[in-house]
């Protein structure tokens, strides 16, 4: 049986780019993991990251859709304390009347940004205490049985939108594993809490309308090249732009501003030791090695599906890597 692989798109960009280069460059990577045949492409809410372009993420969504023909597509996640439930059901609403069958709802918790930008988002702190009540709220407008009487999304009623729970903590392993829905653990970045998450989700699971049995997406990092030594230096790229979107503002340096020397003196006073965690699953190397990486990966987690981030720092090594990855370890091809 084909392995499950999906991709994480955060529409980067990088140093010298513009936004519009950047969603250029995600319609090529949909089309390419379309024809190679991914399950599916999602994008991540994040705000006031010069670096990251899909703060809109069901804009970005619809943008992807009207270049792409089949794949899945959505929401890798929105948090959902940013908005209001009737509103994210409303605009994924939209997007499943667009692209019918193809729309996906991942559901995180988590602001997506800093302090003062949760205060230009008009975000409570408390809100995300709501969280699972909002899951709820929005799972209601997408059935058709509304939890407040009279409102209904339109679009949205009815569509029931398959919804996902995103999570790094026992947390939102614990709430999927309640409302019977799937489960997608961010591994890729937060790799601290993976085998209790999963191990908690499975075993207090309980079956519901949209789920009968666990559904487990692990994130992982992936950077093939041709070379185990063209990898190791993107990958050495990748860990200067973690590290300055982590500790760059503290220099008050914007992140796509500051040198590859000033990135490196970031991870040389320290900064190494937190990106290094953040990238623990990291299947790095030749198509070869990747493969095997992964095949290890998925004998560890026993996921049902990955969620793999290909982190190049150019749209040019993105492609090249969802190619040989696609080529080594999906056996259908949509094309």
């Amino acid at each position: 049986m084909p392995v499950r692989l999906s991709i994480l798109d955060l529409a980067p960009v990088g140093r010298g780019q513009t936004a519009s280069d950047s969603f250029a460059g995600s319609v090529a990577l949909a089309q390419h993991a379309e024809e190679l045949g991914y399950e599916r492409v999602w994008y991540a809410e994040h705000h006031n990251i010069p670096s990251i372009a899909s703060s809109a993420t069901s804009v970005l969504i619809a943008h992807i859709g009207a270049h792409t023909r089949s794949i899945r597509l959505g929401a890798g996640g929105v948090m959902l304390p940013n908005h209001a439930p009737l509103t994210i059901a409303e605009q994924f609403g939209t997007l499943a009347a667009m692209y019918p069958g193809r729309i996906d709802l991942g559901l995180g918790r988590a602001p997506g940004s800093d302090q003062n930008t949760m205060y230009a988002l008009r975000r409570d702190p408390r809100s995300a205490e709501a969280f699972p009540q909002d899951v709820l709220e929005l799972q209601g407008y997408l059935s058709g049985h509304t939890v407040v009487p009279g409102v209904d999304a339109v679009p949205g009623q009815g569509s029931r939108i398959p919804l996902y729970i995103l999570g790094s903590s026992l947390f939102g392993a614990k709430l999927a594993a309640a409302l019977g829905l799937p489960y997608a653990f961010a591994s890729h970045f937060a790799p601290a809490a993976l085998d209790a998450a999963i191990a908690a989700y499975r075993s207090e699971f309980r079956p519901s309308e949209q789920l009968e049995r666990p559904y487990v997406i692990a994130g992982v990092n992936v950077i093939a090249a041709d070379t185990a030594s063209a990898a190791q230096e993107q990958l050495q790229g990748m860990r200067r732009i973690r590290a300055v979107n982590l500790y760059g503002r503290q220099l008050g340096v914007r992140d796509l501003d500051m040198t590859d020397e000033q990135a490196d003196e970031l991870l040389g006073a320290g900064a190494a030791a937190r990106v290094d965690e953040m990238l623990t699953y990291t299947a790095l190397g030749t198509q070869r090695q990747v493969q095997d990486y992964l095949h290890s990966f998925l004998r560890h987690t026993e996921a049902d599906e990955l969620m793999v981030a290909h982190q190049a720092p150019t749209i040019e090594g993105r492609l090249q890597s969802v190619a040989l990855l696609g080529d080594a370890m999906l056996s259908v091809s949509t094309s």
